[in-house]
């Protein structure tokens, strides 16, 4: 769906009763915004859609702390931080508290500023990067090395 450029508007949420790092990281390689197991509580499993369609991603928080740690394990010596010239300062800033699981609201209290400036400045870097989704800003920052384990 995701390498479809006539479905590139269309966002996929992944539900699964495997929840198995590899169908994680392949998930998110191939453009899953969301990875949900299925004992996931129906108001997680539409408030995870609907953050979907929004434009964010979403894991289940126990995928979420296994992801981090195992890529932080797996990753390769940080990229060029190159990769990350074309950001603002207050962009990488926000990047980096992204990478380590903040939310636009956890964000925007840390920076002291309103969630709609923190998604903002997540929005630019998301574009600036040609991120799809939070989960892609996740990796990027790991890979970079602005957000080391």
């Amino acid at each position: 769906i995701s390498a479809d450029p006539e479905l590139s508007a269309v966002r996929v949420v992944m539900l699964t009763t495997f929840e198995l790092d590899e169908y994680v990281f392949e998930a998110i390689r191939s453009g899953a915004s969301g990875f949900l197991v299925k004992d996931t509580e129906p108001e997680e499993l539409l408030r995870a859609v609907r953050a979907v369609v929004a434009g964010d991603a979403l894991l289940s928080p126990g995928v979420t702390r296994r992801l981090i740690a195992e890529f932080a394990a797996r990753s390769k010596e940080p990229a060029a931080a190159t990769v990350l010239d074309a950001l603002t300062e207050r962009e990488r800033e926000v990047m980096a508290l992204v990478g380590i699981g903040l939310s636009n609201e956890e964000i925007a209290r840390r920076l002291v500023v309103s969630p709609l400036t923190a998604k903002t400045h997540v929005s630019r870097a998301m574009v600036k990067l040609g991120a799809r989704d939070r989960a892609q800003l996740v990796v990027l920052a790991y890979e970079s090395g602005l957000v080391r384990a």
